[in-house]
């Protein structure tokens, strides 16, 4: 019997994502690097991403790409996550790939990647503006300088990321400056640098609006394959399956209640002081499911007239006054997920799997 919470998960319609986004990356002169952290390291969507046809595997963590590895999966696996210099023996074992941005680091995969006779592949991310992981583009020279020097290591190429922290947007002129700075290292150091790793789902749009540089043939996608979404510039990707993996959780309680608490109103358990807006009487569902199992702010309930209204630990209170449907206690109630509310319920050792 299939327990709730569960993330529902269409199989199906992931592996068809992963195929468009296959052909429209390959129309465009791009490799695919199949990001399958959102589904912390679930084998049936990783499945699903190779049954769509893509041969690199990218994941956050070392776990996940050990499961990868030892089911034996014919992918290459590139590890997102900069790398911890103290655990380089991992990461040269499970990962084929390394996206990195600090010498010490680097040393140490390659001390690590000769114990084994194996040279690892790594891709110099570069800051752009996002402001999170990379080398500035200044510094970038004496980096790789003394990088290629790392015999157990092979430096295949640059990387930039957009969108994730600080939220800048991927443009022409800030993707450019990776094949831009490409053309110039190779020149004057003499080395190859095939590999431009141009961003993620967010840089789709580039291409969409033809405004992808030139020279650019990597994107590392996850959220565009597993929600079809781009969270960046909050839209969905035209063509593509949505509502992949979506959330359902039952009524466990279902009253009349006034829409304002009786009291003095003082701060939640999470630290924030509520406010409340006087609707009289309403009819209140609340949910197996809280805080502590689902990022709550990026829920959205399928069903047409029902409303969040907040959410504890445990529990999650909707507004069903103008339910489109007649509710009853033990009712599901289904959500769509935005990509942080996605990866904090596949993470949840709280939410089971339901595979559709």
């Amino acid at each position: 019997m299939q327990k709730y919470p569960a993330v529902n998960i269409y199989l199906d319609k992931i592996k068809e994502n992963a195929k468009q986004m296959k052909k429209i990356c390959s129309d465009n002169s791009i490799k695919v690097s199949g990001v399958v952290k959102g589904s912390a390291g679930d084998i049936k969507i990783i499945e699903a991403f190779i049954n769509g046809g893509l041969t690199q595997l990218a994941d956050s963590r070392i776990e996940n790409l050990k499961k990868i590895k030892d089911t034996n999966f014919e992918v290459e696996t590139l590890l997102l996550r900069l790398p911890d210099p103290n655990d380089a023996e991992r990461t040269v074992k499970y990962a084929d790939i390394s996206l990195n941005s600090e010498l010490k680091s680097m040393k140490s995969l390659s001390e690590a990647a000769k114990k084994i006779n194996k040279k690892h592949k790594v891709i110099i991310m570069v800051d752009v503006g996002d402001l999170r992981e990379g080398v500035m583009p200044e510094d970038l020279e004496n980096i790789i300088k003394q990088a290629i020097n790392f015999s157990g290591i092979e430096v295949i190429g640059l990387g930039t990321n957009v969108g994730c922290y600080g939220g800048v947007l991927p443009t022409y002129k800030n993707t450019k400056k990776l094949v831009d700075l490409k053309e110039k290292l190779e020149k004057l150091l003499n080395i190859k640098l095939p590999v431009i790793s141009g961003g993620n789902t967010a840089t789709t749009v580039l291409f969409e609006k033809n405004e992808l540089p030139k020279g650019v043939n990597n994107f590392r996608i996850g959220e565009g394959i597993m929600q079809g979404t781009d969270a960046t510039h909050q839209r969905d990707l035209p063509g593509f399956n949505k509502q992949n993996i979506t959330l359902s959780a039952p009524i466990i309680e279902l009253k009349e209640k006034p829409s304002v608490p009786t009291g003095t109103i003082g701060y939640d358990a999470f630290g924030g002081k509520p406010s409340f807006e006087d609707k009289g009487i309403r009819l209140r569902a609340i949910l197996k499911v809280g805080r502590q199992d689902v990022r709550i702010n990026g829920l959205t309930p399928i069903l047409n007239g029902v409303e969040i209204i907040g959410a504890s630990s445990d529990h999650l209170l909707l507004d069903v006054t103008d339910s489109e449907k007649d509710l009853k206690v033990g009712d599901n109630i289904t959500f769509e997920l935005g990509y942080g509310s996605m990866l904090s319920a596949m993470t949840s050792n709280y939410i089971s799997k339901k595979y559709i």
